[in-house]
């Protein structure tokens, strides 16, 4: 071969290779979970070292494999302990789950999915979260407008802190602060997990009832879902908003991939909105993913890239507002996985 084609050949590799080094992963739904019972659902958690995915369904938390795409598990459900499912904390070391309902939350076993101790929260346990820094739950109680502190290891309260409002999603850092959205104030509330204390409350105002929050612990980085198209990242040391980003209508979860650096927001119109972390300051935005309408809740698999949502079918005779109607038995998993 003569060495001018040589070149131009070894040019043009290295082009194609950098090429599609560079490409933006898209997104293929690869399966469709019935998950059956009540059209009611709420949040969605995945845990990386198993590949399960834990669903609050109504009075019950319906695990999928989400490898597999298959039905595993089903934890509580009609004359159980648990009342209308909510959020749900995950600790994969201990083998234990915990799960938000009715005005308790409740403990499960991550391997049969037996129940164990409740304890009482104050009203409404909605979002639930653990953190490891102190080896505490912390429940965002809606209708208490409060967040119950529990002793992880003897089931008892701790505290309870007036949020001010109703709180919403949670998220931690996992070195001693959990951070809430604050829906009726719009604000961020930065609590100390150690002193049990609420030790700032940042101003989001132009954050419309913000719901979904997750957290890029790395960079420091939170990022909020408003109902008003926009997604806010707030730097989590100083509460300044860094970057405000447009996403679709209806958001109700927001989850980061921390391997491949992309922030997604599920909304009810039926998209998922994508970002990539170029810099903590700076974001990329990707194609928009087209899903299913109702399919707001969502958790993400870091350590696969797969994003799983959960929604229904929507009832034809009804009309959309103010509320979607979905059809008794139709609910389902959506399985995206990267390309």
């Amino acid at each position: 071969m003569e060495a001018p084609m040589k070149r131009f050949l070894t040019v043009g590799f290295f082009l194609l290779a950098t090429g599609l080094a560079h490409a933006e992963p898209s997104l293929t739904l690869v399966a469709t979970v019935p998950l059956g019972g009540q059209e009611r659902w709420d949040y969605v958690i995945a845990d990386p070292t198993s590949h399960r995915v834990y669903a609050a369904h109504g009075p019950e938390v319906t695990v999928v494999d989400g490898v597999a795409g298959t039905l595993v598990l089903r934890i509580g459900g009609e004359g159980s302990a648990l009342g209308g499912t909510h959020g749900i904390a995950l600790i994969p070391a201990r083998g234990i789950g915990y799960v938000g309902n009715g005005d308790q939350v409740t403990a499960f076993s991550l391997a049969t999915g037996a129940l164990g101790a409740s304890t009482p929260t104050d009203a409404g346990a909605d979002a639930t979260a653990y953190d490891p820094a102190s080896d505490r739950l912390f429940v965002m109680n809606g209708k208490g407008k409060s967040i119950t502190a529990v002793n992880r290891a003897t089931n008892t309260v701790l505290a309870t802190l007036p949020a001010g409002g109703k709180p919403e999603f949670a998220a931690v850092d996992g070195r001693g602060h959990l951070f809430a959205n604050g829906e009726d104030a719009r604000e961020l509330l930065r609590i100390d997990t150690l002193r049990l204390k609420i030790t700032a409350r940042w101003s989001i105002a132009s954050c419309e009832e913000p719901h979904g929050l997750a957290m890029d612990a790395k960079t420091g980085r939170l990022f909020i879902g408003c109902v008003n198209h926009q997604m806010l990242v707030v730097n989590s040391r100083s509460g300044g908003i860094v970057a405000t980003l447009p996403i679709g209508q209806g958001s109700d979860a927001i989850a980061f991939d921390s391997r491949r650096r992309i922030v997604y927001s599920s909304n009810g119109e039926g998209t998922l909105s994508r970002y990539r972390e170029v810099t903590p300051n700076h974001y990329k935005p990707l194609p928009p993913v087209p899903t299913a309408v109702g399919a707001r809740t969502m958790a993400v698999d870091s350590s696969n890239g797969r994003v799983f949502l959960v929604t229904a079918e929507e009832d034809p005779t009804q009309p959309p507002n103010p509320r979607r109607h979905f059809l008794a038995g139709t609910t389902k998993m959506l399985i995206f996985a990267p390309e």
